[in-house]
């Protein structure tokens, strides 16, 4: 098994987890329980895993935000919700907004694998893919993965999408943090890291959606930029060189290749259908244009397969 199942396996689940970013019947669970403003409410319901943290716990584990955004939402978020609070309405949010999204109805699972059928959420599909992708956790090692370790800590949710979007949570920031290991091994920042994927992206859009998404400053982005240019990542023009392109492949390479624990076992063919369950259901959310492209996570839309 290599590198390319772990691609894959995250870029159906990407945009499943995605919605609680995006959706707005997400905002709308964290309002209903105390927070308004977006940031307030994605700072609070992904940091609550770790308790009432405050700004250096996020800015480490989160990795590539900067500093003076999280400062303007951790630690006065707490006074507002509590951790407990904030993952109850998480859930409920993500949950409301795959419903919305993809609905119920017929159920993929009547195809036989690896085929994929209607991207409705049907029950007995729900459930299979629910306990396909808790089993792959079984998998994860969490030495240097504190984001995953304080998700894999939770009580799965009982309601089997729920717990679906829990564990495909699980397994996407135990992903992430092993993309952070390999972006601090390479000598980047959170900053130098969304330039250089950013300028890779869509003709470049990226990185500007990157740098107002992260909140980096002018200047901060300027500096982040004569850094790459220092060490030959980009050219004069802010175009990505040949260097440039060979370290962001090695970053992916190797952090496809720290994510490929839970599928290896989770086994071929267990893998093989837990992705053809989650497909239909990500291009659903791409279609529906909920989740946008360009974006801050690098997800492009889902193709067939």
């Amino acid at each position: 098994m290599d590198g390319a199942v772990a691609r894959r396996m995250w870029l159906v689940g990407e945009p499943i987890h995605a919605v609680t970013y995006f959706a707005p019947e997400s905002f709308a669970a964290w309002e209903a329980a105390g927070v308004s403003g977006f940031w307030r409410g994605y700072f609070a319901t992904r940091a609550a895993p770790f308790g009432a943290v405050g700004p250096a716990v996020v800015q480490a584990t989160f990795f590539n935000f900067a500093p003076a955004m999280v400062e303007r939402a951790l630690p006065a978020v707490w006074d507002l919700i509590s951790p407990a609070v904030a993952l109850a309405a998480r859930v409920e949010g993500a949950a409301a907004a795959l419903r919305a999204i993809v609905g119920d109805g017929l159920d993929p699972v009547d195809a036989a694998p690896p085929a994929v059928g209607p991207a409705a959420l049907g029950s007995a599909a729900v459930e299979e893919a629910a306990e396909l992708a808790g089993d792959a956790i079984g998998g994860c090692d969490p030495a240097g993965r504190a984001l995953f370790a304080a998700n894999a800590a939770l009580a799965p949710p009982t309601d089997p999408l729920e717990s679906l979007w829990h564990a495909l949570t699980v397994l996407r920031e135990h992903r992430g943090d092993g993309h952070n290991a390999a972006l601090v091994a390479a000598g980047l920042d959170g900053a130098e890291a969304h330039l250089l994927a950013g300028a890779l992206e869509a003709g470049g859009a990226g990185s500007d959606v990157r740098r107002q998404a992260r909140g980096w400053s002018d200047d901060e982005w300027a500096d982040a930029t004569a850094r790459l240019r220092d060490r030959d990542l980009l050219d004069g023009a802010g175009a990505v060189t040949a260097a440039g392109r060979a370290l962001h492949a090695e970053v992916e390479a190797r952090t496809d290749e720290a994510a490929l624990g839970p599928w290896r076992h989770l086994g071929p063919a267990r893998t093989e259908r837990l992705e053809a369950l989650l497909r239909p259901w990500a291009r659903a959310i791409a279609r529906s244009g909920v989740v946008r492209f360009p974006n801050p996570m690098g997800l492009p839309p889902v193709e067939p397969r």
